[in-house]
Formats: C-alpha cells, structure tokens, sequence
C-alpha cells in the first residue's frame, strides 16, 4: 500500500490525509506550526465559515481564479457533500445570510476538533512543528521529503501549504517554493480579498456605509462594480464589496494601471429624483449652511467630504448654492472618486491569488503533470473565491480529490 505524506494541516491537508487513510493507505501529515488548523480557526471571524449553499455551477462563478478548473473536483465533493462529511463528525451546521454555512455552535474550534478526532480515528500519524524544508523527487518522481534534515520515505506527496497570506497560521508561500524547485510554473502571486489603500486621507475612520455601489476604474474606464457594504479605515477602505474588488484592483496596480474607486451613495436614486430630493431639503433648510442642509441625506462625517468634493464651502448658505454648484453636489453624490495607491499587505490578505498554474495539474485528481505522485492542493493552486464558504470548499474538494487518487 502507498506509503501518503500530506505537507500542511490546513483544511485542504487534513481533508486529503483523512480520505487518503479511509482508502487503506498510511498517511503522515506534516504540520509545521504546533496545531492543525490554525487558518480555519479564524476563517469567518472564528465562525468558520464551511461552505455555502450554492450549486456547483454557482461556486464555480464565485471562484474568480480558475473556477472552471474546479468544476470535477466539486462534482466528486460538493457542497452538499461537506455538510454530510461534518455532520457525519457530529459538527451540526445551519444556513446564514448568502447562503453561508456555519457549525451550530459558531465555533470553528468544534470543527478542529471534529477532524483531529477523525485523523485519530484512522490512525493517521500527525507531525507538528515539522517543517519540510524540501520534497525529494528522483527522475520526475517523488521519493520522500526533509524534515530536520531527515529523509522521510513516501509513494506520494500531497502539497497542502497555503498561500501566502496570514503567515502566523503557517501560510508563509513555502508550496510555493516547493513547487518551483520540482519544475512547476508558479503564477503572480499577489493579495486577494485584502482592504485597500487610497491617496485621499478622510477623517471617516469607522464609518459603514450600507447600500452603495461602487466602480472600480483602470485608467478611467470602468472595469467592475459591486453593491453592498463598505467601511472606511484609517488607510483607505475595506468592508465586503471592496474586499470583492480587491483581486482585480492588486492586478490593475501591479499591470501599472492608474486605479480609481467611484463610490454611488444614492444608486436606488435616478439623478432626477436624487435631484429633486436634494431640492426639498435645500428648500427645508434654505437660510441654514449646507453642512447642515445635508443632514437627512449623509450621515454627518461625510458631509464635509462630498462638498469638498463638490468645491462647495461648506459654510455658505443654502440660499445662495448656485445651479451649477447643485449640479457638482449630485455628481459627488452619484460619484465620489477615490484614487487607490496599493493594496493592504498579502500578510492580511484573507486568500492568495497565483499560485501553482492549474495546466500542470489533472483537475479529476490534483496529480501533478510535471512529477509522478505529486498532488497540489487548495491554495497553493491558482485559485481563489470571494468571501462566503467558496474558498474553503474549494479546499475541501480539492483535498478530497487528491487523497482518493493517491491512495489508488
């Protein structure tokens, strides 16, 4: 029987060791930190956020990076088959908003401990602090791996590392690396579902804004949007549609694009009816100052930053606002543009983007194309999802796949 080394106990690793052992075979996973898990324990806010409703098809158009390439892998294990596989660990689950799936008990420790039990349970021999420092390969074939120096013999390997992103967990790019020296093509690795930073510095710290859209600009042109959910930060902003964003923007900037966000605060409004509504307060408070004819439209912080935006003063009453300022005032409100420098740093990235190019893997298997009886799992592959359970089901799926096939 095929003697299976996992490297990395992250969700993909842990899901490939267990079904690898459920097939017969030995399975050494090889933990660099002192606990498995350490990613998941913080995935959804500590929530651990499983899966998501969606059908095949729908977590395929929600991996932004190469979801088609998952397409097999989530026909073998879909998300209907991830909440069966935890509830068959006793981890009850319940559906939230999106369609997000959460344990019961919104403690991503109960799923740890779930799958700890279940690696016991199959015997599979589980190293931590054992950092593999190389993947041996003897003519275009693995042999084993180093740990501490010492050579440890496998049929196959499973490379389960992470990304590059939240290096305290253990993700600190080495797949990566791995990859690269065994002959794969790794991709541009670069930050995805990260905050970014913008050059205007606003006093808004704190502030959410609910029911926006926003555009995101190369070069003047539009080349995606999002409505929902924003929050401004200290650096620049974040929140779930920047955070959706944010890929395609680390791209434009890294392609030398010149970046932009145009944020709508009225998108329910025409421009007509936003018109006319801004023409009621103004005749409301018409002998006041505009900051303060504003006050049912904006919430208070962001009212010095549209005018200012506008070139009105913000001081001058509303009596005297001209037409053409009024017009400035609705093109700030339907259109107030932030210019974006740089993304916040891949260390507080929720996922990688780049990784592993996906031509040189077997997406029925994850075996690689390059070295016999390697396999790459989750996001040391060049895939990537939004927020809402895609990322860990691609890891799910993907695990399961390639600890099937290996133990074949």
């Amino acid at each position: 029987m095929k003697k299976i080394i996992v490297i990395g106990g992250g969700a993909a690793g842990i899901m490939a060791a267990i079904v690898a052992a459920q097939n017969g075979a030995p399975v050494t996973l090889l933990e660099k930190t002192n606990r498995l898990g350490r990613k998941l324990s913080i995935t959804g806010k500590g929530r651990c956020n499983l899966t998501n409703t969606a059908d095949v098809a729908e977590v395929v158009k929600n991996i932004q990076g190469n979801g088609k390439f998952l397409f097999s892998a989530l026909e073998s294990f879909s998300p209907v088959d991830t909440v069966n596989f935890f509830e068959s660990l006793g981890v009850k689950t319940k559906v939230e908003r999106g369609g997000r799936i959460f344990p019961e008990s919104d403690d991503a420790h109960e799923v740890i401990d779930a799958l700890e039990r279940k690696l016991a349970l199959l015997n599979v021999e589980v190293k931590t602090n054992s950092p593999v420092t190389e993947i041996l390969a003897e003519h275009h074939k693995i042999s084993g791996v180093l740990v501490d120096g010492k050579k440890i013999f496998a049929d196959a390997v499973i490379l389960a590392t992470g990304g590059a992103s939240y290096p305290a967990t253990g993700s600190t790019g080495d797949g990566f690396k791995f990859a690269r020296r065994l002959g794969h093509t790794v991709t541009e690795i670069l930050p995805a579902l990260v905050p970014l930073e913008t050059e205007e510095t606003l006093d808004l710290q704190g502030l959410s804004l609910k029911n926006v859209r926003v555009k995101l600009l190369a070069d003047g042109k539009s080349v995606a949007e999002q409505f929902g959910e924003m929050l401004f930060t200290h650096f620049g902003v974040s929140g779930p549609i920047i955070l959706t964003l944010s890929r395609q923007a680390a791209q434009l900037l890294h392609a030398g694009k010149f970046v932009e966000l145009e944020i709508n605060l009225k998108p329910a409004l025409s421009p007509e009816v936003l018109d006319a509504r801004i023409l009621r307060d103004f005749d409301k408070f018409k002998r006041k100052a505009i900051k303060n004819a504003l006050i049912e439209l904006l919430p208070a912080k962001l009212i010095p930053v549209v005018l200012d935006a506008a070139f009105i003063d913000e001081n001058k009453r509303v009596d005297e606002i001209t037409v053409i300022e009024r017009r400035r005032l609705l093109e700030s409100l339907r259109g107030l543009i932030l210019t974006v420098t740089k993304t916040r740093p891949i260390d507080e990235a929720i996922v990688t983007a780049g990784g592993v190019d996906v031509k040189e893997i077997d997406p029925k298997t994850m075996r690689s194309k390059v070295v016999e009886n390697l396999f790459v799992v989750g996001e040391v592959l060049d895939i990537d999802g939004f927020t809402g359970g895609f990322n860990l089901q691609a890891a799910w799926s993907t695990g399961f796949v390639a600890g099937t096939a290996a133990a074949q």
